[in-house]
């Protein structure tokens, strides 16, 4: 009975997972007691949809990409250096103020959500593509953002990379552990049977994650109205305009199908903003801090909003 009680809504959820993205992101900002008592769960709401993801993910996909290592290198090239620059040529003239550009750029420096595997999934895309490019972008950004930071904001990223690299390894570790573990003990088929409701889950955790990310935003709001919307319409744009330059360079540079290359959209588009907060330490200035929180709407709301035109281009002949 108490099973069937808590099983039966995050199945719904995960029915109905664009949906609940769509309308849970706006929690933290109405509710902002509930976005501090949740703020010391933001590992553990990052963590559980990658780790939820792994599990439900078909392991025989990644034998196609084993074959092309070095198809990864331009990929992670592009969406760790190429992205960056650009993003800063092009807000260079736009006279922003100071902090949310530099967060802006930051942004794009950042490796790919852990998120974008859930939303690969949900949004029937290559999930096998997103969650290996995640996983190789989120090892090596120590590597480039810091020496970024610094070359295009004169931004002195407070990391140590051992520490860093460490935490990470520990993170993704536990996710690939945990899905390993599943597909060992878990009776044969229960994960396939059951995919709505690991969905559900996930789309539980992010809305989690979102609500905590949201903490003292809405102070923010009160106070200076003005610079957060700007900041909500920065965040905007900057994902669409990332994504729609993903998608091109993915059909068009690295030839991929209209799948793969909706993936690469996403992937470049929802940036984890998370990591730079944590990499800024107490040199982040709240000014950014509010864009890496609105950037959130974005990533949970595009993907409600923009579903049927993933699946309409997704059916494309390649």
């Amino acid at each position: 009975m108490i099973r069937t009680l808590l099983w039966r809504p995050l199945d719904y959820m995960g029915r109905h997972a664009t949906k609940f993205l769509f309308g849970g992101v706006l929690v933290g900002l109405l509710v902002p007691p509930l976005a501090s008592l949740l703020r010391p769960g933001l590992v553990v709401f990052l963590l559980l949809p990658l780790s939820l993801s792994l599990m439900r993910l078909d392991w025989s996909a990644f034998q196609a990409y084993a074959r092309r290592p070095l198809l990864f290198v331009p990929i992670i090239i592009f969406l760790l250096l190429v992205c960056p620059l650009l993003m800063f040529a092009a807000l260079t003239p736009l006279g922003l103020p100071r902090p949310l550009m530099e967060a802006i750029v930051l942004m794009s420096a950042a490796p790919p959500v852990t998120a974008t595997v859930a939303f690969a999934l949900i949004l029937g895309l290559d999930a096998a593509l997103a969650v290996i490019v995640m996983v190789i972008a989120t090892a090596l950004v120590p590597f480039t953002l810091p020496p970024l930071a610094l070359l295009l904001l004169d931004i002195e990223v407070q990391m140590s990379l051992i520490e860093f690299m460490g935490r990470l390894a520990l993170m993704v570790g536990f996710a690939f552990a945990a899905a390993l573990l599943a597909h060992w003990k878990l009776p044969p088929g229960w994960l396939r049977k059951n995919q709505r409701l690991m969905d559900g889950s996930s789309v539980l955790a992010l809305v989690l994650f979102a609500i905590a990310i949201m903490d003292g935003v809405a102070v923010k709001l009160m106070a200076q109205p003005g610079y957060v919307l700007l900041a909500t319409a920065s965040a905007f744009i900057a994902n669409l305009a990332l994504q729609v330059l993903g998608y091109a360079v993915g059909r068009f540079v690295f030839r991929f199908g209209q799948a793969a290359a909706l993936t690469l959209g996403i992937l470049t588009g929802n940036c984890n903003m998370g990591l730079v907060m944590v990499s800024l330490a107490d040199r982040a200035v709240f000014d950014m801090v509010v864009f890496f929180a609105m950037g959130q709407l974005p990533m949970y709301m595009l993907p409600g909003l923009l579903q049927p035109l993933y699946r309409r281009v997704a059916a494309r002949p390649a």
